[in-house]
């Protein structure tokens, strides 16, 4: 079941949750995870000028993520990815110092989440 409750990261994945530790995670059985991105946008979110956004889109509830791109970005994961707080990078990393983690989306879209006929749309930005 999604919770919603990390303080620090929001997480896509591909995969079907199973236990409550993966807090962290706002949206699973996603068609898409970093490594399957379209290079131009690996490309432009490899500056750190860059600003990255994240929309989720559930019932009519709308939320944004944005954050910062870095050149040391890889794009590497195959099952998710991740939208961080901090300044840690790996190959799960979406964005970098983005302005909301799982805990801060309202508790309206997470039950929203949480309710398994919910399609929820994710639109990915750079700029």
């Amino acid at each position: 079941m999604i919770t919603a409750t990390h303080r620090t990261t929001i997480e896509v994945t591909k995969e079907v949750l199973k236990s409550l530790r993966g807090d962290c995670v706002v949206a699973t059985r996603s068609e898409l995870a970093l490594s399957d991105l379209p290079e131009e946008f690996k490309r432009e979110a490899r500056s750190k000028e860059a600003r990255i956004g994240l929309i989720i889109e559930a019932d009519g509830i709308l939320e944004e993520v944005w954050g910062q791109g870095h050149p040391s970005l890889t794009f590497e994961s195959g099952k998710d990815m991740v939208a961080r707080k901090s300044g840690y990078i790996c190959g799960r990393t979406l964005m970098v110092y983005s302005n909301k983690a799982a805990a801060d989306l309202s508790r309206e879209m997470v039950k929203a989440l949480q309710r398994s006929d919910t399609k929820i749309k994710l639109t990915l930005i750079v700029e």
